[in-house]
């Protein structure tokens, strides 16, 4: 007997989504209950005092108004639980390792090409290296302690500029310090970089970059060696 195919996984709702959004966004930010209901109250109060004002008087244009009113309220308590869940996200994952793959592969849009894994890292200090490729050329971010990723970030520098000769490489921190960008900010300071390649440009430099990368990481590796804890021999 044929075994019976797994039920596709349900997605969540629309009104489940907004639920957990409420929730989450609570968390970070106690008040958000009290300013949406302002904001329908505010809402609903100016859309009678339109139907109040304009004329002809009647009842039912005032309360058409007083729903138009709610409608407006409803988006506008939704537009600020949208905005507080971005902060309240940037909040919950600034400083844990990881945080800037997760903006880099979700919030940078099309024009930009990346992805959540790291292109170097150091297994020890769990500092780590991401690059994106975009209309404004490569930018490499390190994740980490700038004195602990200056090898890291010089070493993928260099790879990109031997494959893509010509193209800009932007190099970034992730961080607070004086010259650090906040996670907050990551996506928007590389979306402001200026346009400095076509989309054809853009390609071949992601297939050149993908193709070196790949062939080092294919590179074989002796049985019983961890490259982590090789050492050199002692000379005798």
């Amino acid at each position: 007997m044929a075994k019976r195919a797994p039920d596709p996984e349900k997605r969540p709702g629309f009104f489940s989504q907004i639920k957990s959004l409420f929730r989450f966004t609570r968390e970070a930010y106690a008040w958000l209950p009290w300013a949406q209901i302002a904001i329908l109250v505010g809402g609903i109060l100016v859309g009678l005092a339109v139907g109040y004002v304009i004329p002809p008087f009647q009842v039912w244009t005032l309360i058409l108004w007083g729903i138009t009113g709610l409608m407006l309220g409803v988006l506008g308590s939704l537009f600020l639980m949208t905005r507080l869940s971005t902060n309240a996200m940037y909040k919950k994952i600034d400083g844990m390792p990881g945080a800037t793959g997760q903006v880099l592969s979700s919030s940078l849009g099309r024009s930009w090409q990346a992805s959540d894994s790291p292109v170097g890292i150091n297994p020890k200090t769990q500092e780590a290296v991401y690059r994106t490729v975009g209309r404004g050329g490569v930018v490499v971010v390190g994740e980490g302690a700038r004195g602990r990723l200056t090898r890291l970030i010089n070493e993928e520098r260099q790879k990109v500029q031997r494959v893509a000769q010509g193209v800009p490489v932007t190099v970034l921190y992730v961080g607070h310090g004086d010259d650090d960008v906040p996670i907050s900010q990551l996506a928007k300071t590389i979306k402001k970089l200026p346009k400095a390649i076509d989309k054809t440009t853009m390609a071949a430099v992601i297939r050149r970059i993908e193709s070196v990368s790949q062939s080092l990481s294919s590179l074989p590796i002796p049985k019983g060696i961890d490259p982590t804890k090789a050492r050199a021999q002692r000379p005798r």
